[in-house]
């Protein structure tokens, strides 16, 4: 994701997607590159509700043009993610959603019920309807999703996104994913139904794995490239915020991933949402990035005619 691929697909008035006419394919995609911007963290009230004036002017200050929020299946939840839609489009904010899987919210030792996938794809169908509402809301996502392929397997996808396509044929799937879980077999099973990777980098090319060595950013990402085909948007994730058993990243090293994943990446999403007083250099670098990415590219002087 050079500059100049950032200016052309970045603004959300600039993206181009082909009309669902009958015998027409839909791009998904073309809504995904050039995204730059962060997931979750989003500033609550005291009442537990997102601050959504202030999420908004946070997004506006550091020049994202892409929120991911977090949902973790529920109305009140869901009620926040529908008044913040409106306030995002107006913005020309790109809105993503990402569902938080079984993994994450079941007890060890428990199965995930029939009645738990029926819950799960009732939210995918709302956030479907609402996508067709509303434009800006370009994609949805499940975290962890290689860790659940038992919980949706490919049938399930398959039903799953023909149901969506329905609502809406624009709206995008695009799985959190980890490197070492993208294996051959998994691109033949979930390629179809995915229009683009969440590739949250963790160096995993160097088992076990670290939050401090940005160098396979590029071997990476040119790695899954060749698993699933050029067309397929990479999408980086950056970890701003710890991981559970990796730890905390520097603000250094959140910079040399941004930069080096906006060379070779189709997009840039910083895991999670910084705030200014609790994180005022990784919000500084962020700002900086984005603010630099966001920024029209210089027109070239035309030669001058002789005579």
């Amino acid at each position: 994701m050079n500059r100049s691929r950032i200016i052309r697909a970045g603004l959300l008035g600039c993206v181009v997607v082909l009309s669902a006419l009958p015998g027409r394919a839909v791009d998904r995609a073309a809504a995904l590159r050039g995204c730059f911007g962060t997931y979750g963290g989003a500033p609550k009230l005291a009442d537990g509700h997102v601050d959504q004036p202030k999420l908004i002017a946070e997004l506006l200050d550091i020049h994202a043009n892409t929120y991911h929020w977090l949902f973790r299946s529920k109305q009140a939840q869901f009620d926040d993610f529908r008044a913040f839609l409106p306030l995002a489009r107006e913005k020309h904010l790109k809105v993503w959603v990402t569902l938080v899987p079984p993994s994450e919210t079941l007890p060890k030792g428990t199965s995930p019920t029939e009645a738990l996938k029926q819950e799960y794809e009732h939210w995918v169908l709302e956030f479907a309807r609402l996508s067709a509402a509303n434009p800006n809301f370009v994609a949805w996502s499940i975290d962890d999703f290689a860790y659940n392929q038992k919980f949706w397997a490919p049938r399930d996808m398959a039903r799953l996104t023909e149901a969506v396509h329905r609502l809406n044929p624009r709206f995008a799937f695009v799985p959190c994913c980890y490197f070492r879980q993208m294996t051959p077999a998994f691109v033949t099973n979930y390629a179809p139904y995915c229009d683009g990777i969440l590739f949250p980098y963790r160096d995993d090319s160097t088992p076990p794995g670290d939050l401090q060595n940005a160098g396979h950013v590029e071997s990476e990402v040119k790695a899954l490239r060749e698993r699933f085909g050029r067309r397929m948007p990479i999408v980086l994730d950056v970890y701003a915020t710890a991981h559970s058993r990796l730890g905390a990243s520097t603000p250094d090293y959140v910079e040399e991933v941004m930069v080096r994943g906006s060379k070779v990446a189709d997009g840039v999403l910083v895991y999670c949402h910084q705030h200014r007083e609790q994180n005022p250099e990784k919000y500084a670098i962020i700002k900086r990035l984005f603010t630099e990415w966001s920024r029209p590219a210089p027109k070239l002087c035309a030669p001058k005619q002789s005579g």
